[in-house]
């Protein structure tokens, strides 16, 4: 499975589009970190790898915007810090 497909398959997630072949990586990580339960977030490790997906993590917050609430920077920063 590739991340675009487990999008489609939640389109809950990413309610302002219906062109899921256009999403980024990081809209769909951010997207699913920000509005998934966590056995969709363990499935997007899984599918992703915890490394890619913490670099991409790391990188969107980064920027002086983006769209990570604020307990979800904290809480995956400190989990990618242990884990990845």
């Amino acid at each position: 499975m590739t991340i675009n497909t487990f999008i489609k398959q939640r389109p809950y997630l990413v309610w302002s589009t219906k062109n899921y072949n256009k999403l980024s990586e990081n809209a769909m990580v951010e997207a699913v970190l920000n509005y998934a339960d966590f056995d969709d977030i363990r499935e997007l490790i899984k599918i992703q790898g915890i490394k890619k997906t913490a670099a991409i993590v790391n990188q969107g917050i980064k920027k002086q915007r983006h769209n990570y609430r604020p307990e979800i920077k904290n809480y995956f920063q400190l989990y990618f810090k242990r884990y990845a």
